[in-house]
């Protein structure tokens, strides 16, 4: 493909949007060119003022109380307290607590009774009277929809190791499963990166029976129906599978006993050392807080000293999660720094008509480093001779790289038209994509045909999450890099990708979003891909995307879509208001098929620029991501600060280059 070089000198900075944009005497009415270059500059100043010295962005992502109850539910766990962290901590969890009694996934969400019970456990831990009026309000609220054994797996493992419930309450986790060969029907490499991560060190604490210290002696027996003893209903039956299996996991849990001790240590030896070497320095076990946290207490169980470097270095990495507000304190899950750098970069690109100024070569500079090349990861497993070439998500996470995360950095790195430069770095995250494409012609997020869905029925994944398929969000993002790029080598894998995609339509015209909410994000990433790869907007697949985002645009011409569209997909693009964020992702969607001339993007635009705020940014409470749909939620805080800036300066190139 041949570009012209947009590269604008170092010394030019930042471009002068209003010397950048010739008089547009004709602009949409209710829309004046002053106040949308004003905008404009606005946000992008603001920005460019959230950057890192060295060039990179990293905003803050919040998780629901789950995460931040959990760090207090660890220190106690290992007996090390943090009393004034667990101070604010509890005061960020108190304040958090809805007008339901309980907590939510996300702001605005119905009760769920495992964060519920979670939140409880560690405001108590923290010292909350029981009697106090919102602990009365929160159990009441916990009772009525069942009680704490009605929580799911993770919750009672973690009641399990405060001795609140018998280890018969959660799913048979031996260490063997280290043992098992990779013809047996489950396998670590069947899972999903993030299951591995966590399962391995959790089945050395499930093996070791592991205790928590609660040096407090803190319980939560009044969160229970039935006494835990008694009860007999932890496993509620999801499937007919799922009842045979968990028949077969009974079977085998009352073989336990009979494990040779010479096994036991063979397979606990074997778990140790691949965790272990996985622990990722003070970015911690794949760069999440749930596998650090098991990391860091199997340490504990297995011996390792206060002072030993690796347990030292695990303990950082949770506490380097921490976002201390003054009174308050929350944990986030992991770490978003290349997401946000990319997705920023190809912001300001556009923001600058599309040269790449000094800020955004400082932030591909950056990034270009953090390109893992020839480190070790587990793809190779089922990839032994594929070159690396991805990025991980986090700072550091080298045996983890992300194919979303990739696909952005080198789509930002090949808009700055510096072959030169990022000419090898681009290429070798192309060929490493394509080595990652799933065998249906789909991307996952970090692996290949992790497609064993009769795993999501074993007891232990309840939650849904076991693997990492391939999706239509990733799968858009790998189109729009191959797509603009158009390299005959690439040919054949942008074809399976796109036939891939049509395939993954939704009835109504919408694409499903796996990692960002949810039809809305999903339709973006899938028609700004379909204009990357030079797809005529007019095919009707295509249309009918369109007339779908139109269908669902608000009366105040924004979008937004509610994070209970994973439960009913009749909520598809549906929400009680609109958000910033999800009108920015129509509104570009809208633009890459055609209708940037259109009165839905005009009224969008106008809401926009409505909802900017003093500070040149925009922000609204909503959760806009999933880290597992229906189980876990997020939200990014950097969206709000790039996407509608993203969304207001195509805006303003479309009419530039009609004038």
């Amino acid at each position: 493909m041949t570009r012209a070089l947009r590269q604008a000198p170092e010394s030019a900075g930042a471009v002068d949007i209003a010397a950048a944009s010739p008089a547009t005497e004709a602009l949409p009415q209710g829309i004046h060119r002053t106040e949308l270059s004003a905008a404009i500059t606005a946000a992008r100043d603001a920005l460019l003022k959230l950057q890192h010295a060295d060039g990179h962005w990293c905003f803050v992502l919040e998780a629901d109380g789950t995460i931040p109850a959990e760090y207090i539910l660890w220190t106690h766990f290992t007996g090390e307290l943090e009393p004034e962290i667990e101070r604010k901590l509890a005061a960020r969890l108190r304040a958090k607590q809805a007008d339901h009694g309980g907590w939510p996934l996300y702001e605005g969400g119905d009760l769920d009774i495992s964060c519920s019970v979670k939140v409880y456990y560690a405001l108590k831990l923290a010292g909350d009277d029981p009697s106090a009026p919102h602990m009365v309000r929160a159990r009441e609220a916990i009772l009525a929809r069942g009680g704490a054994a009605q929580s799911n797996v993770f919750t009672r493992l973690a009641l399990a190791m405060f001795a609140q419930i018998p280890w018969r309450g959660v799913p048979f986790i031996p260490v063997e499963i280290m043992l098992l060969p990779s013809w047996f029907p489950f396998h670590l490499n069947k899972v999903s990166y993030w299951s591995r991560t966590v399962m391995v060190p959790l089945s050395i604490l499930y093996s070791l029976k592991g205790q928590a210290q609660n040096p407090r002696d803190v319980h939560i027996q009044e969160l229970f129906v039935t006494p835990p003893e008694q009860e007999r209903h932890y496993f509620p039956i999801r499937s007919r599978l799922n009842k045979v299996l968990l028949y077969v996991e009974r079977t085998a849990r009352l073989l336990e006993p009979l494990i040779p001790s010479a096994l036991r240590r063979h397979a606990m030896k074997k778990a140790e050392t691949w965790f272990t070497a996985r622990l990722n320095g003070e970015d911690g076990l794949g760069g999440i807080f749930p596998a650090m946290v098991n990391a860091h207490e199997a340490l504990i169980l297995m011996g390792y000293g206060p002072d030993h470097p690796l347990r030292v270095q695990a303990k950082k990495a949770i506490q380097n999660l921490l976002v201390d507000e003054g009174d308050s304190a929350y944990c986030q899950p992991c770490l978003s720094p290349v997401w946000d750098t990319g997705l920023a970069s190809l912001a300001l690109q556009e923001t600058e008509g599309g040269h790449t100024t000094a800020p955004v070569i400082r932030a591909l500079d950056w990034l270009k480093e953090r390109q893992i090349l020839e480190q070790p990861g587990d793809w190779q497993k089922q990839h032994p001779h594929l070159k690396g070439g991805g990025w991980a998500f986090q700072y550091n996470n080298s045996y983890y790289p992300d194919l979303d995360d990739t696909a952005v950095v080198a789509w930002a790195m090949d808009q700055a038209a510096a072959p030169e430069h990022y000419g090898e770095s681009i290429q070798r995250a192309c060929d490493w994509l394509c080595g990652m494409q799933s065998r249906n012609g789909g991307f996952a997020a970090f692996d290949s045909d992790n497609t064993y869905y009769y795993l999501n029925e074993i007891p232990f994944a309840d939650h849904g999450a076991l693997l990492d398929p391939p999706t239509a969000d990733v799968s858009a993002r790998c189109v729009a890099l191959l797509g603009r790029l158009n390299q005959p080598q690439y040919a054949q894998s942008l074809k399976r990708t796109l036939d891939y995609l049509r395939q993954e339509q939704e009835s109504n015209g919408s694409w499903f979003g796996r990692w960002g909410t949810n039809y809305i994000y999903g339709t973006w990433s899938v028609l700004t891909a379909l204009e990357q790869a030079g797809f005529d907007p007019q095919e009707s697949f295509i249309r009918k995307a369109v007339d779908w985002l139109k269908q669902v645009q608000r009366s105040d011409g924004g979008w937004g879509e509610d994070n209970y569209s994973y439960f009913d997909s009749s909520l598809a693009g549906r929400y009680q208001e609109s958000t910033p964020v999800h009108t920015a992702w129509a509104l570009l969607a809208l633009m890459a098929a055609g209708e940037a001339d259109s009165e839905s993007v005009k009224q969008g635009i106008i809401y926009l620029l409505q909802t900017q705020q003093g500070d040149g940014l925009w922000d609204h409470p909503a959760f806009n991501a999933p880290g597992f749909p229906r189980v876990f939620y997020l939200k990014y805080h950097g969206y709000d600060k790039f996407f509608p800036l993203w969304a207001l300066a195509r805006y303003r190139n479309h009419l530039n280059r009609q004038c």
